[in-house]
């Protein structure tokens, strides 16, 4: 969810990143990883926007990860191969504070092949960056800031401010789940107001997929009652999304229309099913 969320607000307020990393307001459109494929690419992790002059390629990263420096420079290449003539700007953006070594790596060295590129974490930042962009301000609880709820808090002020009221339900949905990263879910529902949200794309978007998941398991039985049973386990997904991306409760009771004795049952189950121990895969005996 957080990955969908970053490209999501990346692609729709391209020229706030685009101020932000490059120093200047470009507009940028999306270039499709499939451009690139040579082996299959990781469409889910990666995001690349291009204006005629550069190319900027994000990388968004809540955990330390040994291998971003091997994807950068292999990206690079494709990128290369691809438009010879672009420049290309490179960037992993860290969420989570983290002391591992991992996220300090910006170059990537193989025998004489050296390839650097750039990373931010997002601990280290200014937190008056976040606020005078609105692509940004889902980020700002995020940043270098000594009272992350104050910061929330100013920033629920900015959104109730966005005259547009679409582009304003995305970014507050948007800043309700990535906040979620540093801030408790009671915080976040004190803070930012949940009938704002309800309009928001990003949550169509979890609606529609949850539904096209619940009808397609309901059509399979051919019946209404497997119908039913369909739009009942869509729903239930949709809640469950919501949950593993630190929506609160009352939150997803609202927007599923789910009771929130169900919706604690929800969460109850996926806690559940996130501890227990995977069960190892089993050996096939070798022919004879």
């Amino acid at each position: 969810m957080i990955d969908n969320i970053c490209k999501f607000l990346a692609e729709n307020f391209s020229a706030d990143f685009a101020s932000w990393l490059l120093g200047e307001a470009i507009a940028l459109t999306k270039i499709e990883p499939s451009e690139l494929s040579v082996e299959p690419i990781r469409a889910d992790s990666v995001i690349f926007l291009e204006s005629t002059e550069i190319i900027l390629h994000l990388e968004f990263q809540t955990e330390p990860n040994k291998n971003i420096p091997f994807r950068m420079a292999d990206y690079r290449l494709r990128l290369h191969r691809k438009f010879p003539d672009r420049q290309v700007h490179q960037v992993v953006i860290y969420l989570s504070p983290s002391q591992s070594n991992l996220v300090y790596e910006t170059t990537f060295n193989l025998g004489e092949l050296s390839h650097r590129f750039n990373v931010i974490r997002l601990w280290e930042q200014p937190t008056e960056i976040f606020q005078q962009y609105q692509g940004l301000l889902p980020f700002a609880t995020l940043s270098k800031t000594c009272d992350r709820v104050e910061t929330l808090r100013q920033v629920a002020k900015q959104i109730e401010n966005i005259a547009d009221k679409q582009l304003q339900s995305s970014v507050a949905a948007s800043t309700a789940i990535i906040s979620g990263i540093a801030l408790d879910r009671e915080i976040i529902q004190r803070l930012l107001r949940s009938d704002i949200m309800k309009e928001s794309v990003i949550y169509q978007d979890i609606l529609s997929e949850g539904m096209a998941e619940g009808k397609a398991e309901g059509l399979a039985e051919g019946e209404a009652r497997g119908k039913a049973k369909g739009e009942a386990t869509a729903t239930n997904q949709i809640a469950l999304n919501m949950l593993r991306s630190n929506v609160t409760s009352d939150l997803v009771a609202q927007f599923t229309g789910l009771t929130l004795k169900q919706v604690q049952k929800l969460q109850k189950l996926s806690a559940k099913e996130s501890k227990a121990p995977k069960s190892p895969k089993t050996k096939r005996s070798p022919k004879s």
